[in-house]
């Protein structure tokens, strides 16, 4: 990532380490805040990506990255020959499930419900699956460990007995939240908070772009968000270039 910005500082960008607050894209320049701190625009890329949902325990926090998860495409393969836990019901749990079993010597999925939400063809690939466990009506209440996550704590939604369970990873699936609450209102959101584009980058609003998760709920990986940043670069400098912008600079809201 350094190498990503030290060439894009050689080729003239200026990178500001700030959280815009605040946008109003109802006419150009476009106007973005950071705090008090006001920039205009000609052209904006919204590329703010999604973040994953949590299941908000303190010592979920503290094992981030010492074997809580939220990407097993990320992360699997430091769990090769470990006995791990996915927390989800639905297809993107039954999708980190079935790809973890490449590394992994077992799989043990947690589902709050007696039943999965995901897709049935999914359901039926992972309960044929040797490697995974499916345990029903079971939440996490706690993760323990030391330096790294040794065991789950346990509960039983429907008669709240408590139990553990013995692993060395957890991978968290309950879903992802674009971050485009600074969008509503402002650009075309579907209903789960996506940005909707058309084309390849372009927003309803002419002159701003999209790239990345905020819009693709689909494949989430760093190859086709780059691939995104490449297109709406590309589409926006053709747009600048097209309606005679040739001076402006491009604002793009990280």
């Amino acid at each position: 990532m350094q190498l990503f910005r030290d060439q894009a500082e050689r080729f003239g960008s200026t990178i500001l380490d700030k959280d815009v607050t605040r946008v109003d894209f109802s006419s150009r320049p476009f106007h973005l805040w950071v705090g008090e701190d006001e920039y205009l625009a000609e052209s904006v890329i919204v590329a703010t990506g999604a973040s994953a949902l949590w299941l908000g325990l303190p010592s979920e926090e503290h094992f981030r990255g010492r074997g809580v998860s939220a990407c097993a495409t990320c992360d699997g393969f430091f769990f090769r020959e470990r006995e791990i836990a996915v927390v989800g019901g639905g297809d993107t749990a039954l999708e980190e499930a079935l790809f973890l079993t490449r590394f992994a010597s077992k799989v043990t999925m947690l589902v709050r419900r007696d039943a999965f939400r995901g897709s049935k063809i999914m359901q039926d690939r992972a309960f044929a699956h040797p490697k995974i466990e499916v345990r029903w009506n079971t939440e996490v209440v706690d993760v323990l460990g030391d330096m790294t996550v040794k065991e789950l704590s346990l509960r039983d939604t429907v008669n709240g007995k408590a139990s553990t369970l013995p692993v060395q990873g957890l991978f968290v699936a309950i879903g992802y939240k674009p971050n485009t609450e600074l969008f509503a209102g402002q650009l075309d959101l579907d209903e789960r908070g996506y940005c909707i584009v058309s084309g390849e980058t372009r927003s309803k609003v002419e002159g701003v772009f999209v790239a990345g998760d905020v819009h693709d709920h689909r494949y989430r990986q760093a190859v086709t968000a780059a691939g995104d940043g490449c297109r709406a670069a590309i589409d926006a400098e053709r747009w600048l270039e097209s309606v005679g912008e040739t001076t402006a600079s491009t604002a793009t809201n990280w």
